[in-house]
C-alpha cells in the first residue's frame, strides 16, 4: 500500500462509526479508545482529502459522502475476515473457521445439534453463525456458506437442494386443553388466537390461500421474528406455524388442521471459488446430510 493510500483499519473506524452511530459506539465496537477512533476518522479525512462527518453538540453527523461510502467499506471488511478464515488453515486441511449463515430460527432451533456432530468428527474446525433473516451476500463474502429456503438464483453459487420441509399449525396441549382444536380451517377464526407475524404476512397469506382469511383481530401475538412466534405457540398463547420436525421437542406440539401443509425446500449454498476449500466443503458437505436428514423427520 503506498503512502497516499489509507490503512484499511481507518476504514474499519469509518464502517464502525456508521454503524453504531457515536464515537464511543464504535469504540466499544472495536475494542479500542474513543479518542483513538477520533484520531482515526480525522486520519482518514486528512488522506481522502474530505470530509466524512460534520460535528454538533450530539456528536458526529455523516456527510452524504460517508454514506456513500458505507457500502464499500462493508465490502472491504468483509473481503478482510473472509482473507482471515482463508488463511486460517492450510487449504487442503478440514480445519480453520468457517462463517455460515442462515435464518434465526434455523440458527436457534436447527443448526446447533447439526454443528456438536459436525465438531465429533472435525475437532479443528471451528464455525461463525451469523443468524440473521437478512440474506447475507455470498458473492461479497459474507459468509463461507449459507442455508437458504429458497433457491438462490445468483451465478457463482454452488448450490444443493437439502431436501423439502413441511410445516403446519402447531399449538401446544395446554391450549387446547382450554380450546379444542379446531375440526377445520375455517374454525381457526371461531374462538381461536393466532400466532403470526405483525408486519410481515406469511401465515396471512398462507391461510388466504386455503380460503380462510385471517386479520388482525385473529391474532393474540405478532412478532416477525419466528423464533418469538414459536416460543409463543409453546408457551401457550395460540395456534401458529411450526416446521414439522422442530414440533418434536423439547415440550411436543400437537397438530391441528392437518390439512394445511406448507413447505419449504432447504438449500446449502457457497461460492465457487470455494469448493476446493477443504474447511468449507466439509461444511457443506455435512449440512447438506443434516439437512436432508432433518426434512425427513415427521
Amino acid at each position: 500500500m503506498s503512502a497516499s493510500e489509507p490503512s484499511w483499519d481507518l476504514y474499519g473506524a469509518l464502517l464502525a462509526v456508521l454503524r453504531e452511530g457515536s464515537l464511543s459506539g464504535a469504540a466499544r465496537a472495536l475494542g479500542l479508545t474513543q479518542p483513538t477512533v477520533r484520531r482515526q476518522i480525522e486520519q482518514l479525512e486528512h488522506d481522502l482529502g474530505v470530509v466524512l462527518f460534520t460535528r454538533s453538540a450530539n456528536g458526529l453527523v455523516p456527510t452524504e459522502l460517508a454514506r456513500a461510502a458505507m457500502p464499500y467499506a462493508e465490502s472491504i471488511s468483509s473481503t478482510a475476515r473472509a482473507l482471515a478464515r482463508a488463511v486460517s488453515a492450510g487449504h487442503d486441511a478440514a480445519r480453520g473457521t468457517v462463517r455460515v449463515t442462515c435464518s434465526e430460527i434455523v440458527g436457534v432451533e436447527v443448526l446447533p445439534p447439526m454443528l456438536a456432530a459436525l465438531r465429533r468428527t472435525k475437532p479443528d474446525l471451528q464455525v461463525e453463525v451469523v443468524a440473521t433473516n437478512r440474506t447475507e451476500d455470498l458473492l461479497r463474502r459474507d459468509a463461507d456458506v449459507a442455508v437458504r429456503m429458497v433457491e438462490p438464483t445468483q451465478a457463482g453459487l454452488v448450490r444443493k437442494r437439502a431436501g423439502r420441509i413441511e410445516l403446519g399449525l402447531f399449538a401446544d396441549a395446554r391450549y387446547l386443553a382450554r380450546h379444542p382444536p379446531p375440526a377445520t380451517l375455517a374454525a381457526l377464526t371461531d374462538g381461536h388466537w393466532l400466532v403470526g407475524p405483525d408486519r410481515g404476512r406469511g401465515l396471512v397469506d398462507g391461510l388466504a390461500a386455503y380460503g380462510v382469511h385471517v386479520t388482525a383481530k385473529h391474532f393474540g401475538t405478532r412478532s416477525d421474528s419466528d423464533v418469538v412466534q414459536l416460543a409463543a405457540v409453546r408457551a401457550g398463547l395460540g395456534i401458529g406455524v411450526c416446521q414439522v420436525p422442530l414440533a418434536r421437542g423439547p415440550r411436543p406440539l400437537v397438530r391441528v388442521v392437518p390439512e394445511l401443509a406448507l413447505h419449504l425446500d432447504a438449500w446449502i449454498v457457497m461460492h465457487e471459488d470455494l469448493r476446493a476449500s477443504a474447511r468449507v466443503r466439509s461444511v457443506f458437505d455435512h449440512l447438506v446430510e443434516a439437512f436432508q436428514r432433518y426434512a425427513a423427520k415427521r
